[in-house]
């Protein structure tokens, strides 16, 4: 009987104690910082740099779209003609933002990312030096749910 008056005494003493640890714990359910936070591309996973393009590896896309806009198509040919002189591979990530399910922002980041393949593949790059890979939500650039960090994570980047 005492053996087990001290077991189940000591058991209350302890969960006792981290009960009063645990409510001791500040809470804050106030979320003041709004501010949008933006990811970094990574070069150093291109072979050559001294070949690296100064056109933009990243390229956007408008909502639940895959269709190039001008400003991208003016960097994929910088691209296209330094990958047409120097053959290298290239990975393109497909990008998606928030909205929609996962199955079809996956879909979604590889449609895009096909495009920037089919139009460098028109301007004559082997479309076997070309990887397509597709992340869909899972890699935000930009942490938010607002219109311009949406506008950020819809995109194609070239590695």
């Amino acid at each position: 009987m005492k053996t087990s008056f001290t077991k189940s005494g000591l058991a209350t003493i302890l969960l006792s104690a981290v009960l009063a640890g645990c409510s001791s714990a500040p809470t804050t359910t106030d979320i003041e910082d709004t501010s949008v936070q933006t990811g970094q591309v990574d070069t150093s996973a291109i072979e050559d740099t001294a070949m690296v393009s100064s056109a933009d590896t990243v390229f956007y896309f408008d909502f639940d779209k895959a269709l190039l806009k001008p400003e991208s198509r003016a960097a994929l040919l910088e691209h296209a003609a330094s990958l047409n002189s120097s053959p290298r591979s290239v990975r393109l990530e497909g990008h998606a933002d928030e909205r929609g399910t996962r199955e079809y922002n996956m879909a979604l980041g590889e449609r895009r990312a096909n495009a920037v393949k089919e139009f460098l593949v028109l301007q004559g790059v082997s479309a076997g030096l070309i990887e397509v890979i597709s992340y869909g939500e899972e890699r935000a650039a930009s942490y938010g749910s607002n219109d311009s960090a949406w506008a950020m994570n819809r995109r194609v980047e070239m590695k």
